[in-house]
């Protein structure tokens, strides 16, 4: 079974539409791809109580991977981890890895001019502020190390900085043990076709028929607009416990899609290039 996932963004530039959440979209890819199910994406601002409400009914769920994004950095409007500390029960502790990480972070930047001084400021120290018993997730781009809490029922609660060539770093590299523990050798692929067919309505019971005798191959149609001479996109998506398995899966549905459309004297072919996709088998 897939493993149950969900994402909390956190930030008021995201919510006012100052900032587009694109750290959302390439972790859902990215855990997809890993044979994981996003369930819920819920974006949220800058509050203790909201964060840490939403991150507790995640868990409450049965989301067995909880990631935050957003909400790491030194100011006083950035409270994920305090958040998350509330909503598991526990205390903020000064991390002695994640104070040497920031440190050294600073005496770096100090050092190429970057900034005025090497000191750990209070404001400085605060990413140093895990929940008790996280461990740190080294940030190889930023200041704001990551962090990564176990409960005891298995479930993990990932917290990651906002900005997205951190976040990324941290995925690609310190976490990168961690997701291939929790997801396995678990495998995604994704095919596209072109169907000649401009009527949505006319797909969609083909598609429901296929998907039918396909339960594990997701079909789904992508409209943008009415008219002749319109191709829709049809996704067909699938895990397995490895690549050759979700292959085989899309291979059967592909065979039985096109069969289908070719009896409705609809015209089908796979898109150049959309079988599989970047990261699809590993972390």
């Amino acid at each position: 079974m897939a493993v149950a996932i969900e994402i909390v963004a956190v930030g008021n530039e995201l919510l006012l539409g100052d900032v587009q959440d694109t750290n959302s979209n390439w972790l859902c890819r990215r855990f997809t791809a890993l044979g994981g199910r996003v369930r819920r994406v819920t974006m949220v601002g800058d509050e203790v109580d909201t964060i840490s409400e939403v991150v507790r009914a995640a868990l409450d769920r049965g989301a067995q991977l909880v990631v935050t994004t957003g909400g790491l950095g030194p100011t006083d409007d950035d409270l994920t981890l305090r958040a998350v500390a509330r909503a598991l029960d526990r205390p903020l502790r000064e991390h002695p890895t994640a104070r040497a990480w920031v440190a050294a972070t600073y005496a770096e930047l100090a050092r190429r001019g970057h900034v005025a001084s090497a000191e750990v400021t209070p404001s400085r120290a605060k990413m140093a502020q895990l929940p008790a018993g996280a461990e740190p997730l080294a940030n190889g781009v930023g200041a704001a190390p990551g962090a990564l809490l176990r409960r005891d029922d298995g479930s993990i609660v990932v917290s990651l900085p906002g900005v997205p060539d951190e976040l990324m770093d941290i995925v690609r590299g310190a976490l990168r043990p961690y997701l291939t523990a929790l997801f396995g050798q678990g495998a995604y692929e994704e095919w596209r076709a072109r169907v000649d067919s401009g009527d949505e309505s006319v797909l969609a019971p083909i598609l429901s028929e296929v998907a039918s005798r396909h339960p594990d191959v997701y079909i789904k149609s992508r409209a943008k607009r009415f008219g002749l001479g319109v191709t829709f996109m049809v996704s067909l998506s699938a895990r397995g416990e490895d690549p050759a398995q979700a292959r085989a899966r899309l291979q059967a549905a592909w065979r039985a899609l096109e069969q289908a459309l070719d009896r409705a004297g609809i015209a089908a072919r796979l898109e150049e290039g959309s079988v599989g996709g970047e990261d699809r088998c590993a972390p």
